[in-house]
């Protein structure tokens, strides 16, 4: 500065000091800049995809078949709904093939309302296989897009389901949508029943009753697969195509009660329950096992008769990932195969459920939703 004619100056090496306070203040500056940017950008992006779930749900209504009241096939309504939305831990599903179980028309009938009533409205199915479509909160194993396949605890007859990334798995490319909606609820079940409850083994003898149903087609090649001797029951139509699966012997329950053929098994799988289970109980040897998948067996009789009696059960999550990937792998590689009896429309979900209710079928029957 000026004075009076005299150039003032400040020192140089105040100078230095004043010019680096000012480079760090700037940096400062420039880095507050950028997490108030990076954390306001962060902010939006949750805005945004809130926003577009918000607009999804809203916007979306999806087609799904609904049980009001107990009844016959009529009770399966194709109404509109809301789309689910997945809560935490949760996958939002685009459903393209759902599996019938028998066990879906008996809750409709209300066969199991005194021990497990039904809660109205309600969408039956759980074996189902489509493609993610939205993940919730905390999912990391699945992203969206991925094909998939598992068991939904909240409905599978409707175009989109919500399921808990625990009993979900990736479908393999070599498998339809409509063999892999045939794995849960059939094959699971038959290996849960086999090698958890009935702990078989290589060599041992199985009498598998409903041998070419959803769940005894995929138990007669999982017994064969271990090691062990399968004689399966079947009407005369199935015989021949159970004997394809890879059992020794296939009794024709039309023309010979089974307990006239087979004595002393090592393990029983049950999936007819009633009269089928109090005989099938006579032929298991002494310290043999029965699973029924039905109804618990007799305790009282079980002792008589010095065997092990019990109704399947499988430790939760149920069926688990990795019991999926297991079975869907040995269906990859071809040494167990799916059979799907008929496939319907989601519309046709009557008619499905009265070719299962008839009976005597062979493989599983499919809804076909995409």
């Amino acid at each position: 500065m000026r004075q009076r004619g005299i150039l003032f100056s400040y020192p140089k090496h105040g100078a230095n000091v004043f010019e680096q306070m000012k480079k760090k203040l700037n940096v400062f500056i420039q880095t507050e800049k950028r997490l108030v940017f990076q954390t306001e950008k962060k902010k939006l992006n949750v805005c945004i995809q809130a926003e577009k779930r918000s607009v999804f749900m809203v916007r979306r209504s999806i087609q799904a078949i609904r049980v009001h009241q107990y009844g016959g096939p009529e009770q399966l309504k194709l109404e509109q709904i809301p789309c689910p939305e997945p809560q935490v831990d949760e996958v939002l599903v685009r459903v393209h093939a759902t599996g019938v179980l028998p066990a879906e028309w008996k809750v409709r009938q209300g066969l199991f309302q005194r021990f497990r009533p039904a809660s109205f409205p309600y969408i039956p199915g759980s074996a189902f296989a489509g493609i993610v479509e939205e993940v919730g909160p905390g999912v990391t194993t699945f992203q969206k897009g991925q094909e998939v396949f598992g068991r939904s605890n909240n409905g599978a007859y409707a175009e989109y389901t919500t399921v808990s990334e625990e009993t979900l798995a990736l479908k393999p490319a070599s498998l339809s949508y409509a063999e892999a909606a045939t794995i849960s609820g059939g094959a699971t079940v038959a290996w849960t029943a086999l090698f958890e409850d009935g702990a078989l083994q290589a060599g041992q003898r199985v009498l598998i009753h409903g041998a070419a149903g959803g769940v005894g087609l995929f138990a007669v090649q999982f017994a064969r697969w271990k090691g062990a001797r399968v004689i399966g029951t079947a009407s005369t139509a199935n015989v021949e195509f159970v004997r394809s699966l890879g059992a020794e012997t296939v009794i024709d329950y039309t023309s010979t009660p089974f307990e006239q053929a087979v004595q002393d098994v090592d393990l029983v799988l049950d999936t007819i329950g009633g009269e089928t289970l109090q005989r099938s109980m006579q032929v298991v040897k002494r310290g043999g096992m029965l699973v029924s998948l039905l109804e618990q067996p007799s305790q009282e009789k079980a002792r008589e008769l010095d065997i092990r009696a019990m109704k399947n059960t499988a430790a939760l999550p149920f069926p688990s990932t990795t019991l999926l990937q297991t079975i869907a792998q040995l269906i990859e590689k071809g040494l167990v195969k799916v059979t799907i009896a008929q496939t319907f429309a989601l519309h046709e979900a009557n008619l499905a459920h009265e070719l299962s209710q008839s009976g005597h079928g062979r493989g599983r029957i499919v809804l076909l939703i995409s």
